[in-house]
C-alpha cells in the first residue's frame, strides 16, 4: 500500500481559545518526551485568563527550545477535563478526523525524522525557536484512514502490555519497600555511623566533548543523569553514549562494579538505579559501592528512603547539587551484618523478577518504536 505525503499545514489548523472565564487553573507544560506534565513555571500572581485552553484531542507544542533540545515538545491532550498552557505555545487540531486520526498524527510527531525536520527549520536564536509557518511546511506520511487505525491499535496494544508489566514491577517494589521499612523501623539499637560506612562513594567525570574520538556507541558504559531520568528503569547497563578507552583515560571518571547503587547528585538530586555491569558516570553522580556485609539492596532502599535528606543537604546557585564529601559524612544508623544480609537475601528473588520484567519492557518499547518507524514504509 502506498503512503501519501502531506504538509502538516494541510492537515491541521491553528486554534486560540483562551481561559477567559477561568474554567481551569491547571497549568501544563510539555516534556521533551512529548508528554504533558505539571508546569514548573511560577504562576503566582499571573493572569491565567490569557492562557490557552486545552480540550480533548487538541495538540499543543512549545516552539521556543527546538534548536537547543533538537526536538519539538508536542503532545496530544486526551482528557475530558480541560487544562491550560502558556500563551507562547502553539495549539492546533486536525481539520478532518475522518481523514487523519489525531492519535496517528501524534505517532508521527514521535518519529526521529519529524524532530530532525523541526530542528533543521529553527531560527538562529540561542534556544532555536521555530515558527508556525515553518512547522506547517513539514511533509508527513499519511496512509488511508483504515491503515492509520491499524497502526494506532497496534501501538496501543503494545503500550497497554507495557503498562501491565510496569504495574507488576511497581507491586514488587512495594513488597521490597515494606520489607525494608520493617527492619528500618527498628534501627534505634543499631550503631551510629555515617553513609561512607555503608560503602565507597565514587564520583564521575566527562571527557572533553571537543574530542569526538572520546565517545562511541559501543565502548565503556558511561552515564549522565538523563540516562536515569529519561527511562525510570531500576537496572541499567549503559547510557545513550559510551566512551572510548582514550576518553576514559582522559578524565577522572572511574569504573564501578555490578551492584553499585547509582545516585544522581544534581539535575536532579536523588535519582537511583543499580548497575547491571561495570559502569562509570559523569560528574552528576555520587554513587555507592556497597560493602559486602551491607549489600546492594540495603544501600538502595536506604538511599531511597532518605532522598529528602539528600535534597535538604544540597546547595547551588544554578541548580542544587550535593557533594561527595557532604554525602560521605551524613549521619545514619548502621545495620548489623546479619540483618542487612538477611534483607538482601529476601530481596534477591524480587530483584531477579524485576530485572526480567524490565528487560521485557525494554523489548516492548523497542517494538513500539519499530511500529512508528515503519509508518512510511507500509
Amino acid at each position: 500500500m502506498s503512503t501519501n505525503y502531506k504538509k502538516l499545514g494541510d492537515i491541521v489548523e491553528l486554534i486560540d481559545e483562551r481561559n477567559k472565564s477561568l474554567e481551569t487553573s491547571e497549568v501544563l507544560g510539555i516534556s521533551i518526551d512529548k508528554e504533558f506534565m505539571p508546569s514548573v513555571a511560577n504562576t503566582i500572581g499571573t493572569d491565567l485568563s490569557n492562557y490557552k485552553l486545552l480540550r480533548m484531542n487538541t495538540f499543543a507544542c512549545n516552539p521556543m527550545h527546538v534548536g537547543r533540545d533538537e526536538r519539538l515538545p508536542v503532545s496530544l491532550y486526551k482528557k475530558d477535563i480541560p487544562a491550560i498552557v502558556s500563551p507562547a505555545y502553539f495549539m492546533f487540531r486536525v481539520k478532518d478526523e475522518n481523514k487523519v486520526i489525531p492519535d496517528f498524527l501524534m505517532l508521527i510527531f514521535k518519529r526521529n525524522d519529524f524532530d530532525r525536520n523541526c530542528w533543521f527549520r529553527t531560527d538562529g536564536s540561542v534556544r532555536g525557536g521555530i515558527t508556525w509557518d515553518d512547522i506547517c511546511e513539514i511533509k508527513l506520511p499519511v496512509p488511508d484512514i483504515k491503515e492509520q487505525q491499524k497502526i494506532v491499535d497496534t501501538y496501543n496494544a503494545i503500550t497497554n502490555r507495557i503498562r501491565i508489566k510496569q504495574k507488576i514491577n511497581e507491586n514488587l517494589e512495594k513488597t521490597a519497600q515494606c520489607l525494608f521499612e520493617e527492619i528500618y523501623s527498628n534501627r534505634e539499637d543499631w550503631n551510629d555511623g555515617i553513609i561512607s560506612d555503608l560503602g565507597e562513594i565514587i564520583g564521575g567525570a566527562t571527557p572533553s566533548t571537543e574530542v569526538k574520538e572520546y565517545f562511541c556507541d559501543k565502548g565503556i558504559p558511561w552515564l549522565s543523569p538523563k540516562d536515569l531520568t529519561s527511562t525510570g528503569y531500576k537496572y541499567i547497563s549503559k547510557g545513550e553514549t559510551d566512551i572510548t578507552e582514550e576518553g576514559y583515560k582522559s578524565c577522572s571518571t572511574k569504573l564501578m562494579p555490578k551492584g553499585t547503587v547509582l545516585l544522581t547528585s544534581r539535575a536532579p538530586v536523588g535519582c537511583l538505579a543499580i548497575a547491571e555491569n561495570d559502569i562509570c558516570t559523569n560528574q552528576g553522580f555520587k554513587s555507592l559501592v556497597p560493602k559486602k556485609d551491607i549489600g546492594t539492596a540495603y544501600v538502595y532502599y536506604f538511599l531511597k528512603s532518605e532522598v529528602d535528606m539528600l535534597k535538604q543537604n544540597a546547595s547551588g546557585t544554578t541548580f542544587d547539587e550535593i557533594s561527595g564529601s557532604v554525602i560521605k559524612n551524613l549521619k545514619c544508623k548502621i545495620p548489623p551484618a546479619n540483618i542487612a544480609l538477611d534483607f538482601n537475601e529476601k530481596c534477591k528473588p524480587i530483584f531477579n523478577y524485576q530485572r526480567t520484567i524490565e528487560n521485557e519492557i525494554k523489548e516492548l518499547v523497542e517494538l513500539r518504536q519499530f511500529v512508528v518507524s515503519q509508518i512510511s514504509k507500509r
